[in-house]
């Protein structure tokens, strides 16, 4: 494989815009990280602003096509109240995201080695699986403070979580640019 045909498959996988999406990323995760408690309290309402919506929604359909079903309700009546929940007692609501994010962060790690695996021997390839060992670093570090540390660590590890995978697609988008 030439130099031109892997270049047009990272483009291709990545596309153009990767260098600047990359800069935004690495923008809001900075702001993450100087303001954590409210990046914490972004994240719950944003979270729980889709399950309001979200069961609005159902319970509309419900109401439209099954209103005497008394269990096809239940999907509605449950995103109500759990985004309910998170937006009227979002501590509540950080910490459950909290334990959710170090879930998210386990998951995102074996994604990252995944990606890095499928670019070798490519550029940026390593960048990919340093971002999935800071992921699971990020994990367990999150669990080990649990539920008393949420405050601040659901925004701060969304925050660096941003940050890096900023940073991953700033070198991908900047090998991109380099050799096109």
């Amino acid at each position: 494989m030439n130099m031109t045909s892997t270049n047009e498959n990272i483009v291709k996988r990545f596309g153009k815009y990767s260098l600047f999406i990359g800069i935004m990323l690495i923008i809001i995760g900075t702001t993450g990280i100087l303001l954590p408690a409210l990046m914490s309290l972004e994240t719950v309402v944003f979270i729980a602003s889709f399950m309001l919506v979200g069961g609005v929604f159902w319970a509309l359909h419900t109401y439209k096509y099954s209103k005497k079903s008394v269990m096809d309700w239940l999907k509605p009546l449950v995103l109500i109240l759990t985004g309910g929940l998170m937006f009227f007692m979002p501590s509540v609501g950080i910490a459950t995201v909290g334990l959710m994010l170090s879930f998210y962060l386990m998951m995102d790690a074996f994604g990252s080695f995944t990606l890095a695996q499928s670019l070798h021997p490519d550029k940026g390839w390593g960048w990919m699986a340093l971002n999935g060992v800071f992921s699971i670093i990020l994990a367990v570090l999150f669990l080990i403070g649990w539920p008393q540390t949420s405050l601040w660590l659901v925004g701060l590890y969304v925050a660096i979580s941003l940050i890096f995978d900023g940073w991953a697609l700033v070198f991908i988008g900047w090998n991109i640019k380099k050799t096109s």
